[in-house]
């Protein structure tokens, strides 16, 4: 093939230049074929096939693309009531949220449901840590010891137990864990860290040593079929104010280059699917805006300086008390505007206005309209390494 195309080439060349090559010794034949001259315009390849992402959401309209970044609450003990709001959103993801001690079986049986109500597989995401949050407990879940107590152990026991835990998520259908906790807290602050320390939720008080934690965590769970989400960037640890219940969470240290970002940047190292984005602020990063509404922060900071082209999600933009002054819409429309992907609110009824804010801003703006085509390409992405896509 190579030499008959080289030979070709060759003869359209001396064509064009006005040679000829030079006569056989011998004259043909009458009875030999007739040379067919070759054509000066070489046949075009065909396109490479496209990849399954790119055939998945080529195959969405708007209204569905921007489905695909939503992640919306459902009550984990009666997830299928959240069945019409999944089909008439096209919804990306669900998150379990609550405290169940059903049985794996019945929590399967539920996830079923939910997912053939889906037009596209969803995401199904739990806060699974460990200690004071773990959604799932009962006889199929067992109590898992706090990141902090984890943390201070072997890592052979923070291996085994996170794949356990991964092992039992992925026998039910969950996909996604919300979790770990890549926030560092510091000695001096300790229990004064309502969101994080109060509760021993952080493998430590050394961003290196939680780091070396983090990954542990990464690949023990994704391994055992559970994506990972690193959370909350750029970090919750210094704060003194719980995001979810009031307002003002600020850490006034926090800068690009501050070390405790060690082990976001360990977990995306270590190939975390996903990163959850704070609701408290960071002056020296961004004097102006929230982090899950900041664009140094989640575009500057997170996708450009330190190179993490994953999933990226808010942490809860619909009851949590730190984003209450801005109307649910908007919120949708300033994370994914910052450069977020993937917008969580536990409150079924934001999923409404959070879309057709979504949908009028990318019909009246281009360049938001390019934005919300790159997030979904996100959620699509994580969808594949979760094995949920299918494409021909």
């Amino acid at each position: 093939m190579k030499r008959s195309l080289a030979a070709a080439a060759v003869a359209v060349l001396l064509a064009v230049s006005g040679c000829t090559p030079a006569p056989s010794s011998e004259a043909p034949s009458s009875s030999a074929p007739v040379p067919v001259t070759p054509s000066a315009e070489p046949s075009s390849a065909p396109p490479p096939p496209k990849n399954c992402v790119t055939e998945t959401l080529d195959g969405l309209d708007l209204p569905e693309r921007v489905g695909q970044l939503l992640m919306i609450g459902a009550a984990v003990n009666a997830p299928s009531g959240l069945g019409d709001t999944v089909r008439r959103y096209h919804l990306g993801g669900v998150f379990l949220r609550g405290r169940s001690t059903h049985s794996a079986a019945e929590l399967k049986s539920d996830i079923a449901t939910l997912q053939k109500s889906a037009p596209m597989p969803m995401l199904l995401a739990v806060d699974q840590e460990g200690g004071s949050v773990q959604t799932l407990k009962g006889r199929d879940f067992p109590k898992l010891p706090s990141a902090s107590r984890l943390g201070a152990g072997p890592a052979a026991t923070l291996r085994d137990t996170t794949r356990e835990s991964a092992r039992r998520l992925a026998g039910i259908g969950v996909n996604l864990n919300l979790a770990p906790v890549a926030d560092t807290v510091p000695t001096s602050i300790g229990t004064g860290n309502p969101p994080i320390g109060a509760f021993r939720r952080e493998f430590g008080s050394d961003p290196v040593k939680v780091a070396a934690a983090i990954r542990t965590v990464v690949p023990a769970s994704q391994d055992a079929g559970v994506l990972t989400t690193l959370k909350h960037f750029p970090g919750l640890g210094r704060v003194r104010v719980n995001t979810d219940v009031s307002r003002g969470a600020t850490d006034t240290v926090a800068t690009v280059d501050d070390p405790y970002l060690g082990p976001f940047k360990a977990g995306i190292e270590s190939g975390s699917a996903a990163v959850m984005i704070s609701s408290a602020r960071y002056p020296k990063i961004d004097p102006d805006a929230i982090a899950a509404f900041s664009k140094p922060v989640i575009t500057g900071l997170l996708r450009d300086k330190i190179g993490f082209d994953g999933l990226v999600i808010s942490d809860d933009l619909g009851a949590a008390r730190a984003v209450t002054a801005v109307p649910p819409a908007q919120r949708a429309v300033r994370f994914v505007a910052a450069g977020g992907d993937m917008v969580l609110t536990i409150v079924p009824s934001d999923a409404a206005p959070m879309a057709g804010a979504l949908i009028d801003k990318a019909e009246s703006d281009q360049a938001f309209r390019v934005r919300v085509d790159d997030a979904a390409r996100h959620v699509l992405e994580t969808k594949k390494k979760a094995g949920l896509l299918r494409c021909s």
